[in-house]
């Protein structure tokens, strides 16, 4: 077989395929075995009808036909490796010559992924949060810790932000009670609206005895209404902030101290927030340099590989789709185009990073390919050498290949973005790194105040490969990939 291609406007390449009568003879003698354990002929056993009768029986034309339509699928497949073309979408084939007999030929037209302009890749900017600690921060971390030994006392006066309130409540939908919304003698504090805004807002300025009454909407639309007995009101009261309490409270024999630890463990945790997202800050920047709109087949390729990743997950967890899509508040056509976005944003990001690379001559060697292998082969505790071979087996190699390279790409963006807060200021990248002795206090001890959870860049990994990372991560490789691109 001999296949070339020839470039076309519009990210299209039209493959001109080339086969010798021998090829295509091998196809037709496929075909007549296939046919002749089908073909139920009088006096012959499936199987053993012999060629000359089935070709008069047919037709010499109409086997021939049927070979070369069965036999296209693979000569298409290894022309895209022999001329390293990369597919988005199914081909348009013109069989140009041999339909009736002697050398086959056809032309196939395929989309490509275009190439994308990421000019001023190298001097991106992203923005971060300031990573001063403020005195209010300090204060609500001391808060925190001084609750755990703060005790509640009944008062008689109407509730206020930060009191607790024991109520009875019950939500109902046009009169009738909804299963799940009804509490009874539920501990409750004034100002964090775990309860919703509108029930929240009710309790401020209510009495022990009283009935408040408030309404909210659900997630489908419809209205529920709250009814809630305030049984008591209670004031949170607080140990002095001092240095015994300090003391009692903590390792730490000083309130200054305490401060200054807490203040140590709050920067830590901002620098480490900002290193943890740094790379899906600089993905997110990048995007932002693609100005055209990614390929319609791109786009639904992603949007399916999203949707059947959400079935997957559903069914794992044993969660009906109707329960899924109440708790999200919205129905699967909703869904659709909340992943539409996503992949919007992620192929804009795959065709970013492959410019990357092809701009910068980023390259994956085998020694980079043998360590990732090795990585995945030790996670699932298998030899490197039964990976790599299947990953050979089921053509997973370039599309590997071509992740890793994609990942050196996002490396090489990371280390050139330009780095400020949210008040201007640059942050140098020594400002972000971790304090000498490895590991964070932010974890230590357990006094520690908890400021809350760390912004974390995920990672997706596909077949053995992590990609690059999370809300924009770029999409997903087509399975066995012939090529590199």
């Amino acid at each position: 077989m001999r296949a070339t291609a020839e470039s076309l406007e519009g990210n299209k390449v039209k493959l001109r395929v080339e086969l010798d009568e021998v090829e295509v003879e091998r196809a037709m003698e496929e075909t007549y075995r296939r046919m002749a354990r089908e073909v139920r002929v009088p006096g012959f056993r499936p199987g053993k009808v012999p060629r000359r009768l089935l070709e008069a029986r047919l037709g010499s034309g109409t086997l021939r036909l049927e070979a070369i339509q069965a036999a296209l699928p693979d000569y298409y497949e290894r022309a895209l490796v022999e001329t390293e073309t990369e597919a988005i979408a199914p081909p348009e084939i013109d069989i140009t010559e041999g339909k009736e007999a002697g050398p086959l030929a056809f032309d196939a037209v395929v989309d490509i992924r275009p190439t994308v302009s990421v000019a001023g890749y190298d001097g991106l900017e992203v923005t971060v949060p300031v990573l001063g600690v403020s005195e209010e921060e300090i204060e609500d971390q001391l808060t925190r810790l001084r609750r755990r030994e703060g005790r509640l006392e009944p008062v008689e006066r109407p509730a206020q932000a930060g009191d607790h309130v024991t109520v009875d409540v019950v939500g109902s939908r046009d009169g009738t009670p909804v299963p799940g919304l009804e509490l009874s003698g539920y501990d409750y504090e004034v100002g964090r609206g775990e309860l919703g805004e509108e029930l929240d807002a009710a309790f401020v300025g209510a009495t022990t005895g009283q009935e408040v009454h408030a309404e909210a909407v659900a997630p489908d639309g419809g209205t529920v209404s709250y009814a809630a007995t305030v049984r008591q009101v209670s004031e949170e009261i607080l140990p002095e902030a001092d240095d015994a309490w300090a003391a009692q409270a903590s390792e730490f024999p000083s309130l200054e101290a305490l401060r200054a630890d807490i203040e140590a463990r709050l920067a830590e945790r901002k620098r480490a927030a900002v290193r943890s997202a740094l790379r899906d800050l600089s993905l997110r920047a990048l995007v932002g340099l693609v100005e055209d709109e990614p390929p319609a087949a791109l786009v639904e390729a992603e949007v399916q590989r999203r949707l059947q990743d959400l079935a997957r997950t559903l069914d794992a967890q044993r969660i009906p789709l109707s329960q899924y899509l109440q708790a999200v508040g919205t129905d699967v056509d909703g869904v659709v185009v909340a992943l539409r976005a996503e992949s919007v944003d992620a192929v804009k990001a795959d065709l970013a990073l492959r410019a990357v690379a092809e701009a910068a001559a980023v390259e994956v060697t085998e020694d980079d390919l043998d360590e990732e292998i090795v990585r995945a082969a030790t996670e699932a505790k298998r030899p490197p050498a039964e990976v790599r071979e299947q990953l050979e087996r089921g053509g997973s190699l370039p599309a590997l290949r071509s992740e890793l390279r994609k990942r050196k790409a996002l490396d090489l963006v990371v280390t050139n973005v330009s780095i400020v807060d949210e008040e201007g200021h640059p942050v140098r990248r020594e400002e972000l790194e971790e304090p000498a002795g490895g590991e964070s206090t932010l974890a230590a001890s357990p006094s520690s105040a908890e400021p809350g959870a760390d912004v974390e860049a995920g990672a997706r990994e596909a077949a053995g490969t992590e990609a690059a990372e999370t809300d924009v991560e770029p999409a997903g490789e087509p399975a066995g990939e012939g090529s590199e691109s």
